[in-house]
């Protein structure tokens, strides 16, 4: 089925790249995506999306070839409708090209498409998204429930540790791991469980180890499903390629627990010819640091994807999905 994508415009490619877990990316614009997707319910895993739609088609962001689209569609309803237009922000659009409105967008919606249309109460809402130089149509099918990720946010455990992870960004990771229900995922720093929990949301079967006894204590205060053990990251106790995927955000400094190891870019590439050796072969592999570590990365694994967040002015974290 081919779905329509309103997309978060907190990243420029991370909202993109979680797609892969739930399709095939077909088109993309600013803050918008089309993917062929079989499960659409699977979209409900994404964090940086915000609205879904089933895909009814495209056109230049004009009145008449709107129209048009509208006239060919022919689309008639018994349901009360609502037509909703979105016009992204810096996406030029119709804004560029010649002085339409939403309004303008929005009244044809209720005009071509028959049926009773209710602004108040609709069970069904079809949406236009000018974005650049396309306007893309589709039928709402869900919204994401953003605050969901802010309800869980850190401070809110049992068991909590300054400069952790948030949750959306957690469920982002996963998702870029493209792993699936009931696969093992794996993060080998797991500190106070913040992507156990998301992953245990999604059903995986998650494992977490730390090399701090205190933070496996205190991960356990916040699973619920998790197998979590104290290990040495440099030496996992789990065989080869038996690991789905592994997501995880590596120390920062060298006050963490480092074993047998001098330096940091030691310890990066222990850590990952391990993560290789017990990931299954063409899975895939997350890690987040605070700095670029590509040149370390590339000699163990192959790299899929590189994206970055900016945290504050201090830290910018630097994400790799790996592969081998």
């Amino acid at each position: 089925m081919k779905l329509l994508f309103e997309l978060s415009g907190e990243n420029p490619t991370l909202p993109f790249a979680e797609l892969g877990c739930i399709g095939k990316l077909l088109d993309q614009r600013l803050q918008v995506a089309v993917v062929e997707s079989s499960v659409p319910e699977s979209a409900l895993r994404l964090a940086m999306t915000r609205v879904v739609l089933e895909y009814l088609g495209e056109c230049d962001p004009t009145i008449a070839s709107f129209g048009k689209i509208l006239k060919e569609l022919a689309i008639e309803t018994r349901q009360p409708f609502a037509g909703r237009v979105k016009k992204v922000h810096g996406g030029g659009g119709c804004r560029e090209r010649n002085p339409c409105s939403q309004t303008e967008f929005e009244r044809l919606i209720g005009t071509k498409i028959s049926g009773p249309v209710s602004l108040e109460k609709p069970e069904i809402e079809y949406r236009a998204i000018l974005s650049e130089d396309r306007c893309y149509f589709g039928k709402v099918l869900f919204t994401i429930d953003r605050g969901a990720f802010d309800a869980r946010n850190p401070g809110k455990r049992d068991f909590f540790h300054p400069g952790v992870m948030m949750p959306r960004m957690a469920r982002t990771l996963i998702n870029l791991s493209c792993v699936q229900a009931k696969d093992i995922m794996l993060d080998p720093f797991c500190g106070t469980g913040g992507i156990l929990i998301e992953a245990e949301m999604l059903g995986m079967h998650s494992m977490g180890s730390d090399f701090d006894p205190v933070m496996i204590n205190g991960s356990l205060q916040n699973v619920t499903n998790s197998v979590l053990l104290a290990a040495d990251a440099t030496h996992l106790p789990f065989a080869n390629q038996s690991i789905d995927a592994v997501v995880t955000d590596f120390p920062y400094g060298q006050s963490v627990c480092i074993k047998k190891t001098d330096t940091m870019d030691d310890l990066y590439a222990d850590v990952l010819n391990e993560i290789r050796r017990v990931l299954k072969t063409g899975h895939r592999a997350v890690v987040v640091t605070h700095r670029d570590i590509s040149g370390i990365a590339g000699q163990h694994m192959t790299i899929l994807q590189r994206h970055e967040q900016r945290v504050h002015k201090s830290l910018t974290r630097r994400i790799l999905v790996l592969t081998h």
